[in-house]
């Protein structure tokens, strides 16, 4: 895989996982409340999950290369098409309001990563994501081993990255009484990202 084709993997890793969401609120909530290591721990958590998610998108997208040869091309316009929803949904999400959950703040370092780890497994939706944006980054029949080891550490990297700086800024966050104050432009801007890569995705020859 290229430079260019990798980073402007990470940098869309990095936008989405920058989104305020029930993971970003479960990160900030153990931080503030117990310590920035629980914090950190309960970001590697989340960070583990997408590992596993990235996994079987890979594995399942490679497979379905290697047997459907051709017909994989429709597969492709079906990813482009739920890139492109998904980030319609993020760009209309800035217009309503989003009540977040109470998350139960106790326990050790192993509880805040299996809390993320299992937040982030209960999002099934998110392999959907992952098989919808490989296609446009990578060319699955040729993918190594190395390949595969790069693109973890990327996900490991962008989601773990993004996820602990908010651990560190977690106490100014909770003392904001408004919360994220970014949030709409961050949809926005995360939503177009979205939008465009599934029309690069079309397009792609």
């Amino acid at each position: 895989m290229s430079t260019a084709d990798l980073t402007p993997l990470f940098l869309i890793m990095v936008a989405l996982a920058a989104i305020p969401s029930s993971s970003v609120a479960l990160v900030v909530v153990r931080s503030a409340t117990l310590n920035v290591r629980n914090g950190i721990a309960t970001a590697f958590g989340i960070a583990a999950g997408d590992l596993v998610f990235v996994v079987m998108a890979i594995m399942g997208l490679t497979a379905l290369s290697e047997i459907m040869g051709a017909f994989f091309t429709l597969i492709r316009y079906s990813a482009a098409g739920y890139l492109i929803w998904f980030g319609i949904g993020l760009v209309r999400s800035t217009t309503r309001h989003q009540p977040r959950e109470m998350i139960v703040s106790s326990g050790g370092l192993v509880t805040s990563f299996v809390s993320g780890l299992t937040l982030t497994l209960g999002d099934v939706k998110a392999i959907l994501f992952y098989a919808s944006l490989f296609p446009a980054f990578v060319d699955l029949p040729a993918l190594s081993a190395a390949d595969i080891a790069v693109i973890l550490g990327i996900t490991l990297l962008a989601v773990g990255g993004v996820k602990t700086l908010y651990a560190f800024a977690a106490k100014s966050i909770a003392r904001a009484s408004k919360g994220f104050a970014y949030e709409r432009h961050i949809k926005t801007a995360t939503g177009g990202l979205m939008m465009g890569t599934g029309g690069y995705l079309i397009l792609k020859p």
